[in-house]
């Protein structure tokens, strides 16, 4: 592999035939120069990126981040490929490079992240808050800083991103928000306090995320027979009332009118939760 330039001691970029590559190992730069040949042997990783911005970025990371940091994100990177058995979206390597290392700081500087939505995380991504879990432990192995659940919850919804090939957060926090406003007002609602690993809470929330795609994708909801919407509406008339103030939450909030039938079926869900 010829190196077409030198980002630093440990990162280069390499040219094979008509495709570039960044490589990363310990000392692979080292004493050399633009043209010279690189060992395979030196070699840990080696990136090929299709998005131009990606690819740009990520230099721009192993210019300016600690190597350490790098190195730790990758290690987290591989293992939850690993552990849940996909690859990941490449903008992973740019997104939680840059964001663990900022969060190392903010730990160093002693501020303290906390982080919302951190229950629903964990019930709605139960494999990538493993992940992340793991990654905390490692962390704290390899570099000494102990970081908080809060700061695993976002690790979590990092991981699930990518696993959904995506590159913007937005549409995991914004199914992860939506739940979070929606148990919110039940507690509220009821005055309880809803136990995150209960079954009934995990039916909602399967519920809940499924029907926020819906929403999401413009698709249509599942009809109701006319007599069970009656009997919901009559035998558990506060759980209707409170999946109606969904209802309008949800016009208020994503512009999106929630069909009776599938408020009634929140209603039978939120009813099993009032009753546990």
């Amino acid at each position: 592999m010829k190196i077409k330039k030198i980002l630093n001691n440990n990162a280069v970029i390499v040219q094979e035939g008509t495709i570039e590559k960044i490589v990363i190992g310990p000392g692979v730069a080292f004493q050399k120069k633009k043209n010279d040949i690189i060992s395979k042997n030196n070699v840990e990783k080696v990136f090929v990126m299709e998005d131009n911005d990606d690819y740009e970025k990520f230099q721009e990371i192993l210019c300016t981040l600690p190597i350490e940091h790098i190195k730790i994100a990758e290690e987290v990177i591989s293992y939850a490929e690993g552990a849940l058995m996909t690859p990941l979206n490449d903008h992973i390597h740019v997104a939680l490079t840059d964001h663990l290392s900022f969060a190392f700081e903010r730990l160093k500087q002693g501020f303290v992240i906390k982080n919302k939505l951190l229950q629903e995380i964990k019930a709605l991504y139960p494999e990538e808050f493993e992940v992340g879990l793991w990654a905390k432990k490692t962390i704290n192995e390899r570099l000494n800083i102990e970081i908080p659940d809060d700061e695993v919850g976002y690790i979590a919804l990092h991981i699930h991103t990518a696993k959904m090939n995506r590159k913007s957060l937005k549409p995991s926090l914004d199914v992860t928000s939506f739940v979070n406003d929606v148990i919110g007002l039940i507690e509220s609602e009821f005055n309880i306090s809803i136990h995150g690993k209960s079954i009934a809470y995990q039916r909602l929330l399967t519920h809940l995320r499924f029907a926020f795609q819906r929403i999401q994708e413009k698709e249509p909801f599942h009809d109701i027979d006319e007599e069970m919407l009656e009997v919901i509406k009559k035998k558990h008339k506060k759980a209707f009332n409170t999946a109606e103030k969904i209802g309008n939450l949800i016009k208020e909030v994503y512009q999106f009118d929630l069909p009776i039938s599938e408020q009634a079926y929140i209603a039978l869900h939120i009813q099993r939760l009032s009753e546990k």
